[in-house]
């Protein structure tokens, strides 16, 4: 997956580079405070909100080598818009008119590629989670194949033959993937 130009705002936030954090500010913050206003929030809400959306991105990025496929501000923008329906939402407040999209690249590549990228996150979670559920041998086999090694530098870390490793992986994603299936998350994934 090749990254977008913009992936120097996830490098910025992960470095704390304060020029490029000032640049977000810059750039983004006056249209996702426009957006929270347009939408029955204050400006404390605005602050607010951009302030989650930088520090989930942030968190995100920590966690997993994340790959920015799309314009920052349409990440940035879907990632505030949501989390405001959310407080919305909790409020109990109905009237949301998100009209306010002006500056962004929001066009249906950008909304798409942002779903991806969601859904890309949820089906690693749900991997890892299930993953967690095996067996440590089979746990390790799988992590130490997916880690790049050659097969044959597996089953020499494992201090087993090839011939055992290679069948031990097949049994070992065969009972992965009946956790995942199994999974009422599964369905909502579009495999």
């Amino acid at each position: 997956m090749t990254p977008h130009p913009d992936q120097r705002y996830i490098k910025a936030l992960l470095a704390n580079d304060s020029l490029m954090l000032n640049e977000i500010y810059t750039l983004f913050a006056p249209r996702i405070r426009r957006m929270i206003l347009q939408n029955n929030g204050s400006e404390a809400d605005a602050a607010d909100i951009f302030q989650e959306a930088l520090v989930a991105i942030y968190q995100r990025a920590r966690r997993e080598e994340f790959v920015l496929t799309c314009p920052f501000d349409a990440y940035l923008y879907i990632v505030c818009r949501n989390r405001w329906i959310n407080t919305l939402n909790k409020s109990g407040s109905q009237q949301v008119t998100f009209t306010d999209t002006a500056g962004y690249n929001t066009g249906e590549d950008s909304f798409k590629e942002a779903e991806i990228t969601r859904q890309q996150y949820e089906r690693r979670s749900l991997l890892l989670q299930k993953l967690g559920e095996l067996g440590e041998g089979c746990r390790q086999l799988l992590e130490l194949s997916w880690s790049g090694l050659p097969l044959e530098e597996v089953a020499n870390k494992l201090k087993n033959t090839y011939g055992y490793i290679r069948k031990k992986k097949s049994e070992c994603m065969a009972k992965l993937a009946a956790l995942v299936k199994k999974s009422p998350q599964f369905s909502n994934l579009q495999w």
